[in-house]
């Protein structure tokens, strides 16, 4: 994060991973963009998308294969594609109590 900071690489809109920032300031960016928009006359729509399970509805061999295949994906950037999908794992904490690993499969 230093050097991402030190040479000016995130966005001044970026809020993962910032300090000071959050997904509360994300939303307030994004709501006083429409508000402004509004106020000028503008017709404004928001679509908001969920990623964060976007692998789990997908077979992960028939995506690899396809990456490899169809895409021609090779050597080490099909290796993380790889190892991204492969054995996840989670956990659920609580201040006083933390569940055993559970493997994630796609479903």
């Amino acid at each position: 994060m230093d050097h991402a900071d030190q040479n000016g690489l995130l966005s001044a809109r970026q809020s993962a991973y910032r300090k000071f920032h959050s997904t509360e300031s994300a939303v307030l960016v994004v709501h006083n963009d429409i508000v402004c928009a509004i106020d000028q006359g503008h017709v404004v729509a928001l679509v908001l998308l969920d990623l964060s399970s976007a692998f789990d509805t997908v077979d992960h061999p028939t995506l690899l294969s396809l990456l490899h295949d169809r895409f021609a994906v090779s050597d080490e950037p099909l290796s993380w594609f790889h190892s991204y999908l492969s054995n996840r794992t989670q956990t659920f904490t609580t201040s006083s109590t933390q569940t055993s690993l559970r493997l994630l499969n796609y479903r």
